[in-house]
């Protein structure tokens, strides 16, 4: 990765708070996440655990899900599992569905297709492109 993910999770924080997408859950995510940063252990992987299950009830909160994924590859550095490189990878799945297309050239498109290869490496598998999201995916057909 050409970019710092801890840097980047903050940006995408701030976008999501500027867009307004938390909505009703503003608190707990400002909650969650000041304990996420400054907490280490136990508090920290429950503040994770907690912004994952926001996430989930603000799908189409697009900087915030990208923060998600971020904090992600953070999750990773702190507790080397592959239930969060699967994770990760389901994230930017996910992400790359939704708004790939809305984003396609943007330095956050190109940050997610990275960080997606990088969980990929973490279990082993080196797929260069991301086949269901790459240029031609959405170009012509049968």
């Amino acid at each position: 990765m050409n970019f710092d993910p801890a840097i980047a999770a903050l940006q995408a924080l701030h976008r999501a708070e500027e867009h307004g997408e938390f909505g009703e859950f503003q608190q707990e995510v400002s909650d969650a996440e000041e304990s996420f940063s400054s907490d280490a252990g136990p508090g920290a992987k429950q503040a994770y655990e907690t912004l994952q299950q926001l996430g989930e009830q603000l799908p189409q909160a697009r900087a915030f899900q990208e923060f998600l994924i971020y904090i992600t590859w953070q999750q990773v550095t702190e507790e080397t599992l592959p239930k969060h490189f699967h994770k990760g990878v389901e994230l930017c799945d996910r992400f790359l569905t939704r708004f790939g297309r809305e984003l396609e050239g943007s330095e956050a498109h190109q940050h997610i297709v990275n960080i997606r290869c990088s969980f990929q490496g973490g279990l082993g598998e080196h797929e260069e492109t991301v086949p269901e999201h790459d240029e031609d995916a959405f170009e012509g057909g049968d």
